[in-house]
C-alpha cells in the first residue's frame, strides 16, 4: 500500500471525518425524517419527494456559492479560513439535527448542515494540488475516499448501537438520536484539526487591492477558459450527468429502500457493508490507474452504475438491496476519486479552487437534477421505481459526453 506523507495523511483524515456525516445523510437522517413525516400522516411517496426537494435545494445553493467563493479562496491565505468556515457550519448543523423538531424544521437544519458540508468540499478538493504531486494524485485521491469509507464505519457502528439499544440503555429514541448527531459532529470536527494545523497553500494568486471585484473578474475569465478548452468543457458536461446519478443514489438509496419495504435494520447494515467493501475497491481503482488509463476506468464505472439502476427498478427483497449495496461499493469510490484526479490534471494549478468551484457546479451542484427528477416522478406516478428508472438517462448521457471529452 502507498505510503502517505504527513500532509497527504492530514488531508485524507478530513475524508474520514466528514464521511461520518455522509453516512448519516445516507441512512439515519432520511430514516428519521421519513419516520417523523409519516407519523403526521404524510404518505411514503410524499416524504420521499420532500426529502428529494430538500437535497435539490442544497445542491442549488452550493452551486451558486461554489465558484464565487472558490475564486476568493484561490488568493494567498484565503483557502484555509474559508474551508474552516464551511466546515464549522456543517459540524454545527449536524449537531443541531438532534434537536426535537417537526419535519419541516428538521429539513431546514439538514439543508444548512449539508450546505456547510458541500461548501467545505469545494476547498478540500482544491487542496489536493497543495498537498501532493501529479504523479501521486490518483492514489492520494483514492486513499481519501477509501479511508473515508472505512473510517466512517466506526462512528456509524456506534450510532447504530445507540439507536438499536436506546431503550435498554435508558435513553429513549429522542435522546439516542441527539447523541448520535452530537457524536458524529464531534468526530467530524476532531478529524479536521490535523488538516487545519498542517495545511499550507502553495498554489495561489496574489492578493489584490479589491479582492472581491478581482475574484469576479477572474471568475468570468475562468468561464471563458472553460468554454475554449474543449477537453475541460466536455469533461464537465459529462461529469454533470454521471455524477448527478451517483449522488442521487447516495442521497436517496435509503428512502427508496424504505418505499419498497426494506426494514430499517437491513438498510443500515447493508450500507455499513457498502462502506467496508468500498474501502478496498477504492484502493484498487487508485492502483489500477497506474497501469490502466484513468478514463477507461471512469467509463467502466459509469456502465456499472447503469446496470445497478436498471436492476434497482425491480428490487423488492432485502437480499437484493444488500447485493446492490455491494455493487455500488465497487464503483462509488473509484468514480469519485478518479474524476477528481482526472480534473486536477487538466486544470491550471494556481487556479484550482476557482476551477473546483465549477467542478462543484457540474458535479455536486448538478445533483439537484437527479433528486428533483426522482421526487417529481415519484409524486406523479405514486411510486419511486419510476424515478429510479429515469436515472439511467443520466448515466447514458454521461458516458457519451465523456467519450467526447477523451477525443477533444
Amino acid at each position: 500500500m502507498m505510503h502517505l506523507t504527513g500532509k497527504e495523511r492530514d488531508w485524507v483524515l478530513y475524508d474520514v471525518g466528514n464521511s461520518a456525516f455522509v453516512m448519516l445523510t445516507a441512512t439515519v437522517i432520511p430514516i428519521c425524517f421519513k419516520n417523523v413525516a409519516e407519523g403526521t400522516g404524510m404518505s411514503a411517496a410524499d416524504s420521499t419527494a420532500y426529502f428529494s426537494y430538500a437535497s435539490s435545494l442544497v445542491t442549488v445553493i452550493a452551486a451558486v456559492l461554489g465558484p464565487v467563493l472558490g475564486a476568493v479562496a484561490d488568493m494567498k491565505g484565503f483557502k484555509k479560513p474559508v474551508f474552516a468556515c464551511f466546515m464549522g457550519i456543517g459540524v454545527l448543523g449536524c449537531a443541531m439535527l438532534g434537536i426535537p423538531a417537526g419535519w419541516l424544521l428538521f429539513l431546514g437544519i439538514y439543508v444548512i448542515a449539508k450546505v456547510g458540508y458541500q461548501g467545505s468540499l469545494t476547498f478540500y478538493d482544491s487542496m489536493l494540488t497543495d498537498v501532493t504531486t501529479d504523479d501521486r494524485v490518483d492514489q492520494v485521491s483514492a486513499h481519501g475516499y477509501a479511508w473515508g469509507y472505512i473510517g466512517s464505519c466506526i462512528p456509524f457502528v456506534i450510532s447504530i448501537l445507540l439507536i438499536l439499544y436506546a431503550e435498554p440503555l435508558g435513553l429513549g429514541s429522542t435522546k439516542a438520536a441527539a447523541l448520535v448527531f452530537a457524536f458524529n459532529a464531534v468526530w467530524w470536527f476532531v478529524l479536521t484539526l490535523p488538516l487545519l494545523r498542517s495545511f499550507e497553500q502553495i498554489c495561489y494568486v496574489e492578493k489584490k487591492e479589491h479582492p472581491v471585484r478581482e475574484s469576479f473578474e477572474r471568475l468570468f475569465g475562468v468561464m471563458k477558459d472553460v468554454w475554449n478548452n474543449r477537453r475541460i468543457f466536455w469533461f464537465l458536461a459529462a461529469f454533470f450527468f454521471y455524477i448527478d446519478g451517483v449522488y442521487t443514489i447516495i442521497d436517496m438509496a435509503t428512502s427508496y429502500g424504505k418505499d419498497v419495504g426494506i426494514s430499517d435494520a437491513d438498510l443500515m447494515l447493508a450500507l455499513l457493508l457498502m462502506q467496508m467493501v468500498a474501502f478496498p475497491c477504492s484502493i484498487l481503482f487508485g492502483s489500477l490507474a497506474k497501469k490502466l488509463e484513468g478514463g477507461r476506468l471512469i467509463r467502466l464505472s459509469i456502465l456499472g452504475y447503469l446496470v445497478i439502476v436498471l436492476f434497482a427498478v425491480r428490487m423488492s427483497h432485502a437480499w437484493e438491496f444488500w447485493l446492490l449495496a455491494v455493487c455500488v461499493a465497487v464503483f462509488q469510490g473509484g468514480i469519485q476519486a478518479l474524476s477528481r484526479s482526472y480534473f486536477t490534471r487538466i486544470i491550471p494549478k494556481d487556479q484550482a479552487a476557482e476551477y473546483f468551484g465549477f467542478y462543484d457546479i457540474f458535479g455536486k451542484g448538478a445533483a439537484f437534477m437527479g433528486t428533483l427528477m426522482l421526487g417529481a416522478a415519484t409524486q406523479l406516478s405514486g411510486t419511486s421505481r419510476t424515478g429510479i428508472g429515469l436515472l439511467s438517462i443520466l448515466f447514458l448521457a454521461g458516458y457519451v459526453l465523456f467519450r467526447k471529452a477523451e477525443k477533444a
